[in-house]
Protein backbone atom coordinates (compact mmCIF):
# COMPACT_ATOMS: atom_id res chain seq x y z
CA UNK A 1 0.00 0.00 0.00
CA UNK A 2 2.92 2.50 0.74
CA UNK A 3 4.55 1.76 -2.86
CA UNK A 4 0.84 2.39 -4.57
CA UNK A 5 0.77 5.99 -2.91
CA UNK A 6 4.43 6.62 -4.30
CA UNK A 7 2.51 6.13 -7.47
CA UNK A 8 4.73 3.45 -9.75
CA UNK A 9 2.33 0.23 -8.85
CA UNK A 10 -0.72 -0.06 -10.93
CA UNK A 11 -3.43 -2.74 -11.21
CA UNK A 12 -4.45 -4.88 -13.77
CA UNK A 13 -8.08 -5.07 -15.36
CA UNK A 14 -9.59 -8.73 -14.32
CA UNK A 15 -9.56 -9.91 -17.50
CA UNK A 16 -5.88 -9.72 -18.14
CA UNK A 17 -4.82 -11.28 -14.87
CA UNK A 18 -5.52 -14.77 -16.09
CA UNK A 19 -3.54 -14.50 -19.34
CA UNK A 20 -0.92 -12.43 -17.45
CA UNK A 21 -0.41 -15.79 -14.61
CA UNK A 22 -0.76 -18.06 -17.89
CA UNK A 23 2.65 -15.93 -19.41
CA UNK A 24 4.35 -16.18 -16.33
CA UNK A 25 3.72 -20.29 -15.71
CA UNK A 26 3.97 -20.91 -19.94
CA UNK A 27 7.79 -19.76 -20.44
CA UNK A 28 11.75 -19.15 -18.66
CA UNK A 29 12.13 -16.50 -20.78
CA UNK A 30 14.58 -13.55 -19.16
CA UNK A 31 12.66 -10.61 -20.73
CA UNK A 32 8.91 -10.78 -22.49
CA UNK A 33 6.63 -8.20 -24.01
CA UNK A 34 3.14 -9.12 -23.51
CA UNK A 35 0.02 -7.41 -24.24
CA UNK A 36 -2.65 -7.19 -22.28
CA UNK A 37 -6.14 -5.88 -22.67
CA UNK A 38 -4.67 -2.52 -20.15
CA UNK A 39 -1.56 -2.26 -22.44
CA UNK A 40 1.24 -3.63 -22.97
CA UNK A 41 4.03 -5.07 -19.74
CA UNK A 42 7.00 -6.75 -19.88
CA UNK A 43 7.98 -9.55 -17.90
CA UNK A 44 11.43 -10.11 -16.15
CA UNK A 45 12.59 -12.79 -14.32
CA UNK A 46 15.60 -13.94 -12.37
CA UNK A 47 17.98 -16.87 -12.48
CA UNK A 48 16.80 -18.43 -16.31
CA UNK A 49 19.85 -16.01 -17.92
CA UNK A 50 23.79 -17.94 -18.01
CA UNK A 51 26.38 -16.72 -16.08
CA UNK A 52 28.42 -13.79 -17.29
CA UNK A 53 32.02 -14.02 -18.35
CA UNK A 54 32.77 -10.58 -18.29
CA UNK A 55 31.27 -10.66 -14.61
CA UNK A 56 33.67 -13.67 -14.00
CA UNK A 57 36.49 -11.83 -15.63
CA UNK A 58 35.52 -8.71 -13.93
CA UNK A 59 35.63 -9.99 -10.38
CA UNK A 60 38.98 -11.80 -11.13
CA UNK A 61 40.81 -8.45 -12.59
CA UNK A 62 39.38 -7.03 -9.11
CA UNK A 63 41.24 -9.22 -7.09
CA UNK A 64 44.59 -8.53 -9.19
CA UNK A 65 44.57 -4.69 -9.15
CA UNK A 66 43.90 -2.51 -6.33
CA UNK A 67 41.19 -0.38 -7.73
CA UNK A 68 37.64 -0.72 -6.16
CA UNK A 69 35.86 0.56 -9.29
CA UNK A 70 36.78 -2.66 -10.96
CA UNK A 71 34.55 -4.84 -8.56
CA UNK A 72 30.74 -6.22 -10.00
CA UNK A 73 27.88 -6.05 -7.73
CA UNK A 74 27.40 -8.88 -5.39
CA UNK A 75 26.31 -12.14 -7.45
CA UNK A 76 22.51 -13.27 -5.45
CA UNK A 77 20.60 -16.16 -5.36
CA UNK A 78 17.54 -15.23 -8.04
CA UNK A 79 15.56 -14.03 -5.20
CA UNK A 80 17.87 -11.94 -3.91
CA UNK A 81 18.35 -10.21 -7.37
CA UNK A 82 14.90 -9.23 -7.53
CA UNK A 83 14.36 -8.21 -3.61
CA UNK A 84 17.50 -5.85 -5.03
CA UNK A 85 16.16 -4.38 -8.18
CA UNK A 86 12.77 -3.55 -6.40
CA UNK A 87 14.07 -2.32 -3.49
CA UNK A 88 16.57 0.09 -5.67
CA UNK A 89 13.37 0.91 -8.09
CA UNK A 90 11.95 2.12 -5.26
CA UNK A 91 14.66 4.45 -3.97
CA UNK A 92 15.03 5.78 -6.84
CA UNK A 93 11.17 6.78 -7.09
CA UNK A 94 11.33 7.72 -3.68
CA UNK A 95 13.81 10.46 -4.78
CA UNK A 96 11.57 11.80 -7.49
CA UNK A 97 12.98 9.82 -10.59
CA UNK A 98 10.75 8.14 -13.06
CA UNK A 99 10.78 4.77 -12.96
CA UNK A 100 9.02 1.37 -14.82
CA UNK A 101 5.13 0.99 -13.36
CA UNK A 102 5.15 -2.50 -10.88
CA UNK A 103 2.53 -4.66 -12.10
CA UNK A 104 3.04 -7.93 -10.40
CA UNK A 105 6.03 -9.14 -8.45
CA UNK A 106 6.68 -12.30 -7.04
CA UNK A 107 10.07 -13.85 -5.80
CA UNK A 108 11.80 -14.50 -9.45
CA UNK A 109 9.93 -12.45 -11.44
CA UNK A 110 8.68 -8.70 -12.02
CA UNK A 111 5.76 -7.13 -14.24
CA UNK A 112 6.53 -3.50 -15.46
CA UNK A 113 4.38 -1.32 -17.58
CA UNK A 114 5.51 -0.68 -20.38
CA UNK A 115 7.54 2.87 -20.67
CA UNK A 116 7.89 3.22 -24.33
CA UNK A 117 10.33 3.94 -26.99
CA UNK A 118 13.61 3.81 -25.18
CA UNK A 119 16.53 6.75 -25.34
CA UNK A 120 18.69 4.06 -27.39
CA UNK A 121 15.35 3.48 -29.88
CA UNK A 122 15.12 7.43 -29.99
CA UNK A 123 18.39 8.04 -30.72
CA UNK A 124 18.89 5.51 -33.80
CA UNK A 125 15.90 7.85 -35.78
CA UNK A 126 17.83 10.75 -34.66
CA UNK A 127 21.32 10.77 -35.40
CA UNK A 128 20.70 11.12 -39.19
CA UNK A 129 17.53 12.99 -39.76
CA UNK A 130 18.14 15.54 -36.38
CA UNK A 131 21.58 15.50 -35.14
CA UNK A 132 20.93 18.53 -33.00
CA UNK A 133 18.37 16.83 -31.26
CA UNK A 134 20.29 13.31 -30.81
CA UNK A 135 23.31 15.50 -29.40
CA UNK A 136 20.90 16.98 -27.39
CA UNK A 137 19.01 14.05 -25.95
CA UNK A 138 22.48 12.80 -25.21
CA UNK A 139 23.18 15.82 -22.90
CA UNK A 140 20.00 15.39 -21.45
CA UNK A 141 20.55 11.76 -20.65
CA UNK A 142 23.99 12.92 -18.81
CA UNK A 143 22.38 15.98 -16.74
CA UNK A 144 19.82 13.25 -15.69
CA UNK A 145 22.31 11.27 -14.52
CA UNK A 146 24.51 14.60 -12.79
CA UNK A 147 21.22 14.88 -11.25
CA UNK A 148 20.73 11.78 -9.60
CA UNK A 149 24.32 11.53 -8.25
CA UNK A 150 23.51 14.56 -6.86
CA UNK A 151 20.86 12.66 -4.29
CA UNK A 152 23.55 10.61 -3.37
CA UNK A 153 22.24 7.78 -5.60
CA UNK A 154 24.04 5.64 -8.86
CA UNK A 155 22.77 3.74 -11.44
CA UNK A 156 25.34 0.74 -11.72
CA UNK A 157 25.07 -0.11 -15.75
CA UNK A 158 23.85 3.59 -16.98
CA UNK A 159 23.17 2.68 -20.76
CA UNK A 160 20.45 4.57 -23.10
CA UNK A 161 18.84 1.08 -23.32
CA UNK A 162 17.83 1.71 -19.76
CA UNK A 163 16.80 5.63 -20.29
CA UNK A 164 13.37 6.35 -21.29
CA UNK A 165 11.36 10.04 -21.66
CA UNK A 166 8.38 10.78 -19.35
CA UNK A 167 6.86 14.21 -19.97
CA UNK A 168 10.07 15.40 -21.09
CA UNK A 169 12.24 13.91 -18.18
CA UNK A 170 14.79 11.52 -18.23
CA UNK A 171 13.90 8.20 -16.25
CA UNK A 172 15.80 4.74 -15.42
CA UNK A 173 15.46 1.47 -15.88
CA UNK A 174 17.11 -1.45 -15.11
CA UNK A 175 18.40 -1.56 -11.92
CA UNK A 176 19.88 -5.01 -10.92
CA UNK A 177 23.33 -3.20 -10.34
CA UNK A 178 24.07 -1.93 -6.93
CA UNK A 179 28.43 -1.25 -6.86
CA UNK A 180 27.68 0.73 -3.71
CA UNK A 181 27.68 -2.47 -1.83
CA UNK A 182 30.99 -2.94 -2.57
CA UNK A 183 32.87 0.10 -3.50
CA UNK A 184 32.42 4.04 -2.33
CA UNK A 185 29.51 5.75 -3.48
CA UNK A 186 32.05 8.10 -5.43
CA UNK A 187 33.97 5.36 -7.49
CA UNK A 188 30.36 3.95 -8.07
CA UNK A 189 28.74 7.67 -9.22
CA UNK A 190 32.51 7.95 -11.54
CA UNK A 191 31.97 4.72 -12.89
CA UNK A 192 28.41 5.59 -13.61
CA UNK A 193 29.40 8.58 -15.74
CA UNK A 194 32.72 7.05 -17.41
CA UNK A 195 30.15 3.81 -18.70
CA UNK A 196 27.76 6.23 -20.00
CA UNK A 197 30.50 8.43 -21.88
CA UNK A 198 30.85 5.04 -23.42
CA UNK A 199 28.01 6.32 -25.57
CA UNK A 200 28.17 9.82 -25.67
CA UNK A 201 31.61 9.82 -27.18
CA UNK A 202 30.74 7.61 -30.48
CA UNK A 203 26.85 8.17 -30.57
CA UNK A 204 27.06 12.72 -30.52
CA UNK A 205 27.20 13.83 -34.02
CA UNK A 206 29.16 16.90 -32.84
CA UNK A 207 31.27 15.12 -30.26
CA UNK A 208 33.68 17.72 -28.93
CA UNK A 209 30.37 20.02 -28.24
CA UNK A 210 28.30 17.42 -27.18
CA UNK A 211 30.75 16.29 -24.80
CA UNK A 212 31.75 19.51 -23.08
CA UNK A 213 27.99 20.52 -22.70
CA UNK A 214 27.42 16.90 -21.46
CA UNK A 215 30.28 16.99 -19.08
CA UNK A 216 29.59 20.43 -17.87
CA UNK A 217 25.90 19.74 -16.55
CA UNK A 218 27.02 16.58 -15.12
CA UNK A 219 29.94 17.94 -13.29
CA UNK A 220 27.46 20.78 -12.22
CA UNK A 221 25.76 18.76 -9.72
CA UNK A 222 28.11 15.87 -9.39
CA UNK A 223 29.55 15.76 -5.52
CA UNK A 224 33.20 17.26 -5.30
CA UNK A 225 34.18 13.78 -4.26
CA UNK A 226 33.14 12.21 -7.00
CA UNK A 227 34.50 14.31 -9.44
CA UNK A 228 37.99 13.87 -7.98
CA UNK A 229 37.23 10.11 -8.02
CA UNK A 230 36.61 10.43 -11.47
CA UNK A 231 39.97 11.64 -12.38
CA UNK A 232 41.32 9.03 -10.45
CA UNK A 233 39.52 6.67 -12.31
CA UNK A 234 40.20 8.01 -15.83
CA UNK A 235 43.96 8.48 -14.63
CA UNK A 236 44.17 4.43 -14.22
CA UNK A 237 42.44 3.62 -17.19
CA UNK A 238 44.44 6.12 -19.81
CA UNK A 239 47.49 3.90 -18.90
CA UNK A 240 45.83 1.27 -21.62
CA UNK A 241 45.08 4.17 -23.98
CA UNK A 242 48.49 3.16 -26.08
CA UNK A 243 47.78 -0.57 -25.75
CA UNK A 244 43.98 -0.02 -26.79
CA UNK A 245 45.47 2.08 -29.75
CA UNK A 246 48.14 -0.69 -30.81
CA UNK A 247 44.91 -3.50 -30.94
CA UNK A 248 43.25 -1.05 -32.42
CA UNK A 249 45.39 -0.61 -35.40
CA UNK A 250 44.58 -4.32 -36.49
CA UNK A 251 41.57 -4.84 -35.60
CA UNK A 252 39.35 -1.61 -34.10
CA UNK A 253 35.97 -3.24 -32.77
CA UNK A 254 32.98 -1.06 -31.30
CA UNK A 255 34.18 -1.95 -27.81
CA UNK A 256 37.59 -0.43 -28.62
CA UNK A 257 36.60 2.36 -29.91
CA UNK A 258 34.12 2.99 -27.16
CA UNK A 259 36.61 2.77 -24.31
CA UNK A 260 39.35 4.42 -26.39
CA UNK A 261 36.96 7.57 -26.92
CA UNK A 262 35.27 8.03 -23.80
CA UNK A 263 38.57 7.58 -22.09
CA UNK A 264 40.64 9.93 -24.43
CA UNK A 265 37.61 12.91 -23.39
CA UNK A 266 37.60 12.29 -19.89
CA UNK A 267 41.33 12.36 -19.17
CA UNK A 268 41.55 15.83 -20.28
CA UNK A 269 37.92 16.67 -19.28
CA UNK A 270 38.78 16.51 -15.57
CA UNK A 271 42.02 18.42 -15.15
CA UNK A 272 41.04 22.43 -14.66
CA UNK A 273 42.20 24.55 -17.59
CA UNK A 274 44.51 27.30 -17.44
CA UNK A 275 41.41 29.73 -16.65
CA UNK A 276 40.10 27.65 -13.86
CA UNK A 277 37.38 26.05 -15.59
CA UNK A 278 36.38 22.79 -17.17
CA UNK A 279 35.97 22.14 -21.04
CA UNK A 280 32.77 23.73 -22.39
CA UNK A 281 32.49 25.91 -18.83
CA UNK A 282 34.06 29.12 -20.25
CA UNK A 283 31.27 31.84 -20.46
CA UNK A 284 28.64 29.46 -18.19
CA UNK A 285 27.16 30.50 -14.94
CA UNK A 286 27.25 27.72 -12.09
Amino acid sequence: MDTKKRGFRVTLKDTDIAALMQALLASDRRIQRLELDSGAVWIKRQGTENSSWWISLQAFLAKLLPYSFLKPSPLLKPAAMMAREIRRMERFAEKGFPVAEIVYASDTAIVLGDVGPTVEVMLKGLKNASPAENDALLVKATEALGALHATGLCHGRPHVRDFFLRDGRIGFMDFEEEPEAVMPLESAQARDLWLLFLIVATRSVEQQKTCDEAFRLWRKQAPAATVQELQRLVTVLARFLPLARLIGRVRMGSDLRRFIMATDYLKNAVKPQAAGTYPGEAGKDD
